[in-house]
């Protein structure tokens, strides 16, 4: 039984509805150990008919039988399987990939073998030994002769132990020297057990073998046998083929990507650029969030509810409750608390204690003929923390804490501001009476101590004791209901559940209260802020889709540039599905690249940026976290795996013929 049989094999070319003949009914044997001229003229259809045994070509009439078993040629699976471990081309112009050295073009067949690592690489230096190219191995394919060349396409043939060895015009580019060198190198192939066909127009050529077969006009003229096939004497065990996997696919991208760095810098420079800002933008948003959270935190007890009247008698969100305290902090006339209010808060269940406090209206502190007024003086309560204390103690009974500035003021100096403490001052406070009528209060109060809120996160304070502003407020006339109310949690963990008790709490069918906690406003604080840094990362974002379409344009180039390169691996038995991994991978390659740049701008620039603002509010402002650079990295390959998807699906589709004939 024959290795090779075709069976009347017909092939046409159509142009328009025009039909072109090609080959007429080829009918042929072929057996292991022949080395075997095809010959013929240029149209002669010798090509084709290469193309048709090779697995390239599938669209012909007739049949190809491998040791008896006919390949059907609309199984593309089929074919794959047959070149990569049935075929080993051979070509006119070398197709060697450029970007890769002389041992790793020999390396591109043995990547689709069982072998393991070590036993490839020692088969590829022993095949570039028997070619004599033992001392290339390192070198690129533009480092080389025309001869040297065409050995190493030679050893890369035979790479994967293949049965035949086709042969495309092998000495057409050659001087007669090489053209002798790599006959002789056939000759011993076949010798050693393998089918050689090679292609050609020269009869000298066709000397060397052991079978000429003449083509002329698509059919076969001639069939002469030179002398009989050689004899097989090496029965060693042959090397099993499989498909390539996807780490080869990877390694093949990275030397390409690394061969081509220059190009790429720039892409993977784009990309960073788009990645760095994100992160940097991100950075800062958490950055901001969690310095506001820590300054908030360490000026107000966190486990401390906030509760005033609640004059509409609705149910309150959270964004309304706070509109209601800004209407509290401009006219708190309208919220008092009736002690029917304070009763319903007693309710609540989780609460360590409940405080009433007093917010007043404008005030005027007056020292040594000096004077300051403002407005919003209130009572202390425990939700204050010794972090709004610049020196001294929280007032109780007849004192007052003023803020740092208004000791400036009332002190005249910058410097002694401090020795105000412990001093009378004169406090005059304007209220409403009984009535609703205006109402003045004055009294002499000590001071106990100094606020400074020089985090610029709240206003800096001015508060009295409880005990006293009720005592002035009864002594005056005045009204005397609370105006809002603190209420302590006992833990943490449960200011939420107390608060949502507080807050559906009716009095008269109505809801009494608006709530607000620590919580409420740092959510509402961060919101602001995240939006902001999103905002701001989206407009960084618009830099990754440019570089995406960067991306898009460079795979397309590098499709069109490395045209040849897919003929040349499809020849070799790479699939489809290998192509497209094989551009996937180097796009999927440069968005890790770049997001590793990416993330490395950010951090330099974080560590800059913290260094130089520490010193003004002594906090790392930039806080990039592990979630940010997750998501960064997501992203980055995210884009560039939609960026390869249209070019790798156009490298994978193209004719194996086609792109091997491109220039």
């Amino acid at each position: 039984m024959s290795l090779l049989k075709l069976s009347n094999i017909h092939k046409s070319y159509f142009l328009g509805k025009t039909e072109s003949k090609v080959l007429n009914g080829i009918n042929l044997e072929f057996n292991t150990g022949e080395f075997v001229s095809i010959l013929g003229e240029s149209g002669g259809g010798k090509s084709t008919l290469m193309n048709i045994i090779g697995g390239l070509d599938r669209n012909f009439d007739g049949e190809v039988a491998l040791n008896g078993e006919v390949l059907d040629h609309r199984k593309e699976k089929q074919l794959d399987n047959y070149r990569r471990g049935t075929i080993g081309y051979i070509y006119q112009s070398y197709n060697l990939i450029t970007h890769l050295t002389v041992l790793e073009n020999v390396l591109v067949s043995l990547e689709m073998t069982a072998l393991s690592h070590t036993e490839k690489i020692a088969r590829a230096k022993d095949l570039l030994t028997q070619v004599g190219l033992a001392d290339q191995t390192k070198k690129h394919p533009n480092q080389l002769s025309g001869g040297q060349k065409q050995r190493v396409a030679i050893a890369r043939a035979l790479a994967s132990d293949p049965d035949i060895i086709l042969a495309d015009e092998p000495t057409g580019a050659l001087d007669s020297v090489n053209t002798q060198e790599v006959l002789e190198i056939l000759n011993k192939i076949a010798k050693d057990g393998k089918l050689v066909i090679a292609v050609t127009h020269s009869q000298a050529v066709a000397d060397h073998g052991t079978r000429i077969i003449r083509l002329v006009d698509g059919q076969v003229e001639a069939d002469e046998h030179l002398k009989e096939p050689y004899m097989i004497e090496n029965s060693s065990k042959r090397i099993t083929s499989h498909p390539l996997p996807a780490s080869a696919s990877y390694v093949s991208a990275f030397r390409h990507l690394i061969y081509n760095i220059k190009q790429n810098s720039l892409i993977i420079l784009g990309t960073a650029i788009g990645i760095f800002a994100v992160l940097l933008f991100s950075g800062l948003g958490n950055g901001i969030n969690t310095y506001i959270n820590d300054q908030i935190n360490s000026l107000v007890n966190p486990k401390t509810i906030t509760v005033m009247a609640n004059p509409s008698g609705k149910k309150l969100n959270n964004t309304q409750a706070q509109r209601e305290m800004q209407q509290f902090r401009q006219n708190p006339t309208n919220f008092f608390i009736s002690q029917a209010k304070i009763d319903a808060i007693k309710k609540t269940t989780g609460t360590s204690y409940i405080q009433p406090g007093y917010q007043l209206g404008t005030y005027s502190l007056n020292y040594n003929d000096k004077n300051v007024s403002s407005s919003g003086i209130q009572t202390y309560t425990k939700s204050y923390t010794s972090n709004s204390l610049n020196k001294g103690s929280w007032p109780t009974g007849k004192e007052i804490v003023i803020s740092k500035n208004q000791a400036i003021t009332l002190s005249g100096s910058s410097k002694k501001y401090r020795s105000l403490i412990g001093k009378n001052i004169d406090v005059t406070i304007n209220w409403l009476s009984n009535n609703n009528s205006p109402v003045q209060m004055k009294t002499t109060l000590t001071v106990s101590g100094i606020s400074d809120s020089s985090s610029g996160v709240s206003s800096e304070i001015t508060v009295l004791s409880y005990s006293e502003t009720r005592s002035l407020l009864s002594s005056a006339g005045a009204r005397t209901d609370p105006n809002f109310i603190i209420v302590n949690s006992k833990n943490i963990d449960t200011v939420d559940n107390v608060a949502n008790q507080i807050r559906k709490q009716k009095v008269n069918g109505k809801y009494a209260f608006s709530v607000m906690t620590v919580g409420d406003i740092l959510k509402t604080v961060n919101n602001y802020v995240s939006l902001a840094s999103t905002v701001l990362s989206a407009i960084a974002g618009i830099s990754l889709v440019v570089s995406a379409l960067m991306i898009i344009v460079t795979m397309y180039m590098s499709v069109a540039e490395r045209t040849k390169e897919i003929g040349i691996l499809r020849a070799l038995g790479e699939r489809r599905k290998d192509i497209r991994r094989l551009f996937t991978a180097e796009s999927l390659l440069l968005g890790l690249f770049s997001a590793f740049l990416g993330l490395l701008l950010a951090w330099l620039f974080s560590i800059l940026l913290n260094n130089f603002i520490y010193g003004l509010i002594k906090f790392n402002i930039v806080q990039i976290n592990l979630a940010n650079v997750i998501f960064a990295i997501v992203v980055s390959l995210l884009i560039s795996l939609l960026a390869a998807l249209l070019p790798a699906r156009k490298a994978s589709k193209l004719n194996p013929i086609d792109a091997l004939s491109a220039d």
